[in-house]
């Protein structure tokens, strides 16, 4: 009675992923009547594009621009030490004198609007600017030098990272269409085998164990689409564009 319980919720289970493995099928055979095929654009165009929509390429040329500019503040910092100073006045000035000569005493008062004005040139020597201004422009200049390397350094960075992201992604791809015409094999073998167990021609153990291969397939080719997607989409992320999908027969 146990063996022939068994036997029949065995025979259950086969009908229930029969109906399931059938309209799996069908819809597979529909989609594979045509191919799926990326045309991915060539690797220079796309390492262009994402080395001119990088935001860390963007920040290091701003910072280059930010150490020339100090740089060229340093070779005329010497001038805060020569200057031309200038002064005007403009208003009543008033002259008392007094005049004594010995038998009278005499005082004068006078009042008259005056503009008064004085220009003069001065020049400093601070000992620590004149020591240290060799210094100073070495460092300006050193620190140039440095932006321009980082940016070199992150363009060839972005470079390396697009190739290697386009070369995953060729992969990628490869493999996804082996998945995906091992699993087409597959669903048409197993409705092969289906059709024999259905006759009694395959025993039930030999229908379970292809039913298991094929979920198998399935697992693997969920995954490798899974891959190839998630490698397309960050590349795309990185380039700035979306690559295009053709159907072909």
């Amino acid at each position: 009675m146990n063996k022939f319980l068994y036997v029949l919720s065995i025979l259950c289970l086969t009908v229930i992923c029969c109906n399931s493995i059938q309209a799996q099928t069908s819809e597979f055979e529909d989609n594979s009547s045509k191919a799926i095929e990326f045309k991915f654009p060539p690797l220079q165009v796309v390492i262009d594009s994402a080395i001119k929509r990088s935001a860390m390429l963007s920040f290091r040329k701003h910072h280059i621009g930010v150490v020339e500019s100090t740089l060229a503040s340093e070779r005329i910092y010497w001038t805060r030490n020569v200057g031309i100073q200038g002064d005007s006045r403009y208003g009543n000035l008033s002259n008392f004198a007094t005049n004594n000569d010995g038998v009278s005493n005499t005082a004068a008062l006078t009042t008259a609007k005056q503009f008064n004005y004085s220009i003069g040139f001065y020049l400093k020597f601070p000992v620590f600017d004149v020591l240290n201004r060799k210094h100073q422009l070495k460092l300006a200049k050193l620190e140039v030098e440095e932006a321009v390397s980082m940016a070199e350094f992150t363009k060839e960075e972005i470079r390396q990272t697009v190739i290697r992201l386009y070369q995953d992604l060729i992969l990628k791809q490869k493999l996804f269409q082996i998945r995906s015409r091992s699993l087409g094999d597959g669903r048409v073998n197993m409705e092969m085998v289906e059709k024999e167990f259905r006759n009694g021609v395959v025993p039930i153990s030999e229908y379970v164990r292809i039913n298991g291969m094929t979920a198998n397939m399935e697992a693997d080719y969920e995954k490798a689409m899974s891959e190839f997607i998630t490698a397309k989409q960050l590349l795309e992320d990185m380039a700035g564009f979306v690559f295009g999908l053709t159907l072909s027969n």
